[in-house]
């Protein structure tokens, strides 16, 4: 059959009333099966081990960008909160694992995030992350590369080139501006005619709408663009590096296929002290924006103390690789069910 299967309980576009039929199609589910084969494949002949971690914990994320869910558990807690937060990453808990010595490892799973549902989001999806002990980012970088290639090729496709670039040469090559000294107002100018509400944005925020709005959008559709070594203030969970111009860099590192960002990763931070501080000022610009601040992850501040592995990481978003294969701008297409059928 075609990719608009025409079998009953299997079409596209459905109406209201075939509304409990899936979102996607035989042949893309099929697609799914294999690329979670291909990974874990993968990773068994790389030799990094598969790992199951909580999707409720007593802590949620800390990045001010990311909203979690959170649902309240009525059986027995002996005194802990009630309060339980499901996952937007499999990271604090792998980064425990690390801690206590499993090594390589990786998670394939869902992972949930509040407030994200539209063409090409969906509350829950899946993602792939992995860690590399005594890697850093750059090296970690030509692995995501390679199992990028991997998949398109199960499509009998592949990226016709690759690009690495740091973060501040890809703004002064693409708008003209160096995005570690550039002023607010010639941020904001460089967005054209693109008008945005300046009402409570920060430098950060403004770097950010040039990149998706002037910057992502045209990257070609059939080359990796990997971008890395972003503003300290963006270093989240990433190690920061000094420079000797005086301007810091998080190293940190982001995978786009054509104008889609796939992958996310760290030369990660292993300091117990510097990882609270970064909770704290997240807290403080949560609360500052709506109140929304979760509890701090003290599991994870023990495991860091306790003694962390030189490593880096990444987390790929498994349905946006999908939706790459496939050519498709709506997540719905490579998900059995997605949001409004679920």
């Amino acid at each position: 059959m075609s990719r608009f299967e025409s079998a009953e309980g299997w079409k596209d576009g459905v109406t209201s009333a075939q509304s409990w039929a899936p979102s996607a199609t035989r042949d893309v589910l099929r697609l799914r099966a294999r690329l979670n084969r291909l990974i874990r494949e993968f990773f068994h002949e790389h030799g990094v081990l598969e790992v199951e971690t909580p999707v409720m914990s007593l802590a949620g994320v800390s990045d001010p960008h990311i909203a979690p869910f959170h649902l309240e558990f009525s059986g027995r807690t002996d005194g802990a909160s009630r309060t339980r937060w499901l996952r937007t990453s499999p990271e604090y808990p792998m980064k425990r694992l690390l801690a206590a010595g499993i090594g390589d490892c990786y998670e394939l799973g869902r992972v949930f995030r509040d407030g994200e549902a539209g063409g090409r989001h969906n509350p829950e999806f899946t993602m792939l992350e992995w860690y590399r002990v005594g890697w850093d980012h750059h090296r970690l970088i030509d692995e995501t590369v390679y199992l990028v290639q991997a998949a398109l090729a199960l499509v009998g496709k592949r990226a016709s080139s690759t690009t690495v670039i740091t973060y501040r040469e890809l703004y002064q090559r693409t708008i003209g501006l160096d995005p570690f000294t550039a002023s607010i107002d010639e941020l904001r100018d460089a967005l054209g005619d693109v008008v945005i509400d300046p009402a409570g944005l920060t430098r950060d925020d403004w770097l950010d709408l040039l990149m998706t709005h002037r910057i992502q959008p045209d990257f070609a559709h059939d080359t990796i663009t990997v971008m890395h070594d972003y503003p300290a203030s963006q270093a989240a969970l990433a190690r920061i590096r000094d420079e000797s111009d005086g301007h810091p860099v998080a190293e940190r590192f982001e995978l786009y296929l054509g104008p889609l960002e796939l992958a996310n990763g760290y030369n990660e931070l292993g300091d117990a002290s510097e990882q609270r501080m970064r909770f704290e000022r997240d807290a403080s610009i949560r609360h500052r924006r709506d109140g929304s601040a979760s509890p701090m992850d003290q599991f994870l501040l023990d495991a860091l103390a306790h003694g962390f592995p030189p490593c880096a990481g990444v987390a790929l978003g498994v349905d946006r690789l999908m939706m790459s294969m496939l050519v498709t701008s709506r997540i719905a297409d490579v998900l059995a069910f997605d949001f409004s059928r679920a």
